[in-house]
């Protein structure tokens, strides 16, 4: 893995990249991209991970599609997390879409792979900007208002007087993307934040509560109608969880049937925080739809068996 950053276009900062690449083929020499390391080639794919996290988590998955492919694929931090500078004043999905871009172009990639916040924005890029694959899981677009009840208001009031407990509670509680927790009493969500908030992964996530408050209040603010997404050329697979919330699945079946590059289909026993979990379907089944019948997907090394002597 190389860690390198991209300069952001509004000239305000910079973007932290992840590239995972194959290796090359022996006496192949891979053309360097300007400003990244010598071994990122072009063709790559470029990941665009949701809220309250941090590209670390997708990792695995990223190495996993590189294998798969046979091409580089570049994870990056998105603003306001780890390297990447601090979201701007006067954030919105504008920011995202012109990152994405920037990402796209500095590494030479063709195709993006995105997850929830994260679909939204590549989503939205797509309106403008020449993509040649697309897959995305569980989008968190908001499509004539019905994104609007998942919003709280007590969240980012919360945020505010630093009541992070709360404002995790009702984050969860509004998006419900923590499957049969996010049903829990909102005094049982504080109390699972507080605990939560022992370990590294949940105390990264309260520190990024401020960031998931300016991103829910992109994804409104972009709200749309379907007719507002004909522009998109680009071919594109949008997947959802059979364990993620309905509205997901609900929002991709509507975009699927009123735009004809855009499919839809659900992967089965995945929860929304699939591309995070161990396993190969998701990476299998985002690899082949990128491939396009261009080429076959390269199996992932098998585990090795383990002998050992006696009874």
């Amino acid at each position: 893995m190389e860690t390198w950053t991209v300069a952001t276009d509004d000239g305000e900062g910079h973007l932290e990249v992840h590239t995972f690449h194959p290796a090359p083929a022996a006496g192949a020499p891979a053309p360097a991209v300007p400003g990244a390391p010598a071994a990122v080639a072009g063709a790559g794919v470029v990941v665009v991970h949701g809220t309250l996290v941090t590209d670390a988590l997708y990792r695995p998955f990223a190495g996993k599609l590189g294998r798969l492919l046979g091409r580089p694929v570049h994870c990056y931090n998105r603003r306001g997390r780890a390297g990447s500078s601090p979201q701007p004043n006067g954030y919105c999905a504008a920011t995202e879409t012109a990152d994405l871009a920037a990402v796209l172009r500095e590494t030479g990639s063709t195709d993006v792979v995105a997850h929830s916040f994260g679909g939204f924005v590549a989503l939205e890029t797509a309106r403008s900007l020449p993509i040649r694959r697309m897959v995305t899981y569980d989008a968190a677009v908001s499509l004539s208002g019905n994104l609007n009840r998942r919003w709280r208001p007590e969240l980012e009031r919360s945020v505010a007087a630093g009541e992070l407990d709360h404002a995790w509670a009702h984050l969860v509680q509004g998006l419900e993307t923590a499957g049969p927790v996010s049903r829990l009493p909102l005094g049982a969500l504080r109390m699972l934040s507080i605990l939560s908030a022992r370990t590294s992964l949940g105390a990264e996530m309260r520190r990024l509560l401020p960031t998931a408050v300016a991103e829910m209040r992109a994804v409104l603010g972009a709200d749309a109608e379907l007719a507002d997404f004909a522009a998109i050329t680009t071919p594109t697979l949008m997947l959802s969880g059979g364990w993620s919330p309905a509205y997901f699945a609900e929002t991709g079946r509507q975009l699927a049937a009123a735009v004809p590059a855009i499919e839809f289909a659900v992967v089965p026993g995945q929860l929304h925080e699939g591309p995070l979990r161990p396993g190969n379907r998701l990476a299998v089944t985002t690899a082949k739809f990128l491939l396009g019948g261009s080429g076959s997907v390269r199996p992932l090394p098998g585990r090795r068996r383990r002998f050992r002597c006696g009874p």
